[in-house]
Parts: structure tokens; sequence; C-alpha cells
């Protein structure tokens, strides 16, 4: 054991926001419990709630955000967020393959698993994925990433998510000549067909194994950080649950069974759905947007308009409010006042999210995790081209617009 003593500080203050925080997660369950007996919403508004709950806490205390993952590996090669992505999509891919084999045994030519995010591959997803990557660079974040930073006190992602709103409303403008023109008759790829179950579980893991040795390896050693050596005491386990940033690994295990439970349970993850429907919505009451073809037949986050909270709304306040919690208990939730320029590059990079994402049917949750972890050649299909629009970005200084 080490013979400088390690103190972990801890005020009144932290004792007094990490009640407030418990008070507002147990409020959160008191709410599943009141939808749960509700004849309009019932157990999947309950689990949607729970779900959203859990996930808002992994991100905000492992800062899973998507663009700040991919800004701090390219620009400083911080690849411990990277790390955690790739470890929720081993668990997901894992979990996922058992549920695929409970309820679909034989991964047939003419089947595929029900509500799975497994979309068509065309160059709609590819300019889509571009869009997004893109937009995260002028909002700071995705649009999941949007909620979360808010929750920190990133204001700009307020204007960032009207720019979501109205990016949704141009996507409905371009869908039809998109749909027609790329989108129907894509082949929707789908490993199992090709590989079986265990030959696609295989070729994930050894992919993803292979990217987690180059970024192990590759990382910045300043990150490298040393979790606790010699005896573990109390003080150490509260600062390593509310204040310090979670392992990589610990992150990504607990957002890939959260993803497991959702599919399961409810439906994969994914963050627009309800989004999509206050835009259609809007789009609706005021004649924004002609009738939508094709839609009947995709998966991903899409749906029609509702006046009521979908189930993905639930999962909306669960996350936002779980992860303001974390926040306050970590004293992390720091205002920044945007700037009127900030607030411009936000509505656009809000604008570039909302289209990307419905052109590719989904975000970096509903596509790049949800897809990935299915086995859908779109989710890593997203997964790159959102990457090289990030990089983009970040090479044209697009993210330093404040």
């Amino acid at each position: 054991m080490s013979s400088v003593e390690t103190k972990y500080e801890w005020s009144r203050k932290d004792s007094i926001r990490t009640s407030i925080a418990g008070v507002i997660i147990a409020l959160l369950v008191v709410l599943s419990q009141i939808l749960e007996k509700s004849e309009t919403y019932g157990s999947k508004a309950a689990t949607s709630l729970l779900v959203g709950t859990a996930l808002g806490i992994a991100f905000e205390r492992g800062r899973f955000c998507i663009f700040c993952i991919f800004r701090d590996s390219i620009n400083e090669r911080k690849n411990y967020g990277l790390i955690a992505v790739f470890t929720s999509l081993a668990v997901g891919a894992i979990g996922y393959t058992i549920i695929f084999g409970i309820f679909l045994p034989v991964p047939g030519k003419d089947q595929l698993p029900p509500s799975a995010h497994i979309g068509p591959v065309s160059l709609a997803l590819v300019l889509g994925g571009l869009a997004f990557g893109i937009g995260m660079a002028l909002a700071g974040a995705c649009i999941s990433g949007q909620f979360f930073r808010l929750t920190q006190g990133y204001l700009r992602a307020i204007p960032g998510l009207i720019g979501v709103i109205i990016g949704f409303i141009l996507s409905f403008n371009t869908w039809n000549f998109i749909y027609r023109n790329f989108i129907e008759g894509a082949p929707k790829l789908w490993l199992p067909h090709y590989l079986g179950y265990a030959g696609s579980l295989a070729l994930t893991l050894g992919a993803i194994a292979v990217a987690l040795y180059f970024l192990i390896t590759r990382s910045n050693p300043a990150e490298r950080e040393v979790h606790g050596t010699g005896e573990i005491d109390w003080a150490q386990i509260r600062n390593s649950l509310i204040k310090k940033r979670w392992n990589p690994f610990v992150t990504g295990t607990i957002v890939g069974l959260i993803g497991i439970a959702a599919y399961l349970r409810i439906e994969p993850l994914g963050t627009t759905r309800q989004l999509n429907s206050i835009a259609q919505t809007i789009g609706t009451k005021y004649n924004l947007y002609p009738d939508l073809i094709g839609l009947e037949g995709l998966s991903g986050c899409i749906g029609a308009a509702v006046e009521t909270i979908t189930n993905n709304g639930w999962l909306i306040i669960g996350f936002f409010t779980a992860a303001l919690a974390a926040s306050i208990s970590g004293n992390r939730f720091k205002p920044q006042i945007p700037t009127l320029k900030g607030t411009g590059s936000s509505i656009v990079g809000g604008i570039l999210l909302g289209w990307g994402s419905f052109t590719s049917l989904g975000c970096t949750i509903g596509n790049l995790l949800s897809g990935s972890q299915a086995f859908a050649l779109s989710g890593w299909t997203f997964f790159l081209f959102s990457f090289i629009g990030a990089w983009l970005g970040i090479k044209l200084k697009l993210d330093k617009i404040e």
C-alpha cells in the first residue's frame, strides 16, 4: 500500500447535493409505479422510465457523450470513451445473440428479428451519417448528448434541440425523394443471414477485440487512471461512485446491459422517436410537409405522431432527470450561457442532427448502439460515417465556434 494516504474530500454540501439527487431518483421510481397502474400508459411506460433512469445515470457518470468521445480520441488520443462504446457493443452483442436465439432460433433469409434496428444500407445512410457527424461538431453533442450535457449546464443544448425539431421537419420534405431513389429496394444486411449467430458473434467480438487493443495501446498515457490499490474504504467507494469518472469497461458494460433489457422488455434503445413525433405534430398542424411514403416496413427511431407521451418519451424523461440528479450529486452542474454565435452554431448543428437521424432511421443510440449490437450492417455503417463527419467537423474547427 502506498505510503501517501489518499484523501477523498467530502463536505456538507456534497451530502446535501447527494440527498437531493437521491430524492429525485426515488421520485422517478414512484412515478414508475404510478405509470404501472395507469390505464393510459401501463407497464411498458413504467419500464421505459426505469430504463431511461439507469441510462441517464450511466451516461452522466461515465461521460458517455458520443461526440465528446470522438473529439477526445481524434484530438488528444484519449480513448477511454471509445473503449466504453466498444465494450457496450460487445456486451450488447452477446445479449442480443441470446435473445435472438430464443425468439428466432433459425435466422432464415426471409426473416428479421422483430423490432430490431436493422435498416437498409444505401447512399441515404451514408449521407445521413455524415450530416449527423458534422451536426455533432456544430452543436457540441449528438441528440442524446444534448439532453445529457444540458443536465451539466450546457445551455447551448436548448437551441440545439430546437434545431433538431427543425431538421426533422426538413427531412420529412426530402424523405419521399430519398426513399424512392435510394432506400426503396436497398438491402437490409443482417450478419446472421450469412454467418449464423455464432459466426456473427465471433466476427463482432473479434473486431471489437482488435479495436480495443488498438485503443488501449494507443491511448494517451496521461489519461490512464489507477482505480485504487490496497484497502478500499467507504470514502473511496463514495468518491468513485459520485465524483470520479467511471471506468470505461464498467460504463460500457452497464450501457450494454441496459440495451439488452430495453430490447427484451420494450424496444431497442433510441432517443429520437418522441422528438420525431413532436416534429410530425407541428408539421401536420401547419401543413409543413407532404404525406410520407415507405415508413411502414422500416425499423428504427421513427413512428407516427401521437398525442400522448410515447414509451420513448418516458425513457427520455427518465434519462434527463436521472442524469440531472447524477450531475447535481457530483457538483457538475455549471451553467454556460451561450453566445449569439454559439446559439447559431447549435441551431445549424441541430438541424443536421435531425435531418441526418431521420434519413438514417436512427441516431448514435438507436443506430450506432442498438443497430450494431443487433449485427446490422446499417449500424456499423452509421458508426463509420458519423465518425468521419465528426472528424471533418473537428478538422474544420466547427466545434470551436463559441
